[in-house]
């Protein structure tokens, strides 16, 4: 059963969803967590500590709204637009990527949010 979770970036704030997978599942361990935030392109991520390789969700394909965690860095990643690896509209991640969630509001909203200090990832009650 997926997980209901909020993920906050300076005044905004999305609806998402976390997997069942035991990456995601580690990841919800740890809820919630606040961590400086850094972008790249239109992608988020920031370290976590969990410590997970990649898994049978991994890859290099992802779309806007996806939710990531990416082990080199073991940082969660969220895709809201291209990355500089992008050549077109979708995001391109630096390496690969387990897929842990999605975000289920306006992934796009997530642009306005952009320069913010820390981001806030919590559960929905």
């Amino acid at each position: 059963m997926n997980t209901k979770i909020r993920i906050t970036a300076g005044a905004v704030s999305v609806e998402a969803e976390l997997a069942a997978t035991p990456c995601a599942l580690a990841v919800i361990g740890v809820l919630p967590i606040e961590a400086a935030v850094n972008e790249w392109g239109d992608e988020f991520y920031f370290e976590v500590p969990v410590h997970v390789p990649l898994d049978e969700t991994a890859t290099r394909i992802v779309k806007i709204g996806d939710i990531g965690y990416w082990p080199v860095g073991n940082a969660v990643a969220i895709f809201f637009g291209p990355t500089p690896l992008s050549s077109g509209p979708q995001p391109v991640p630096a390496s690969e990527v387990n897929i842990i969630g999605k975000i289920t509001g306006e992934a796009a909203l997530l642009k306005k949010a952009k320069g913010a200090s820390s981001i806030l990832l919590e559960p929905v009650r």
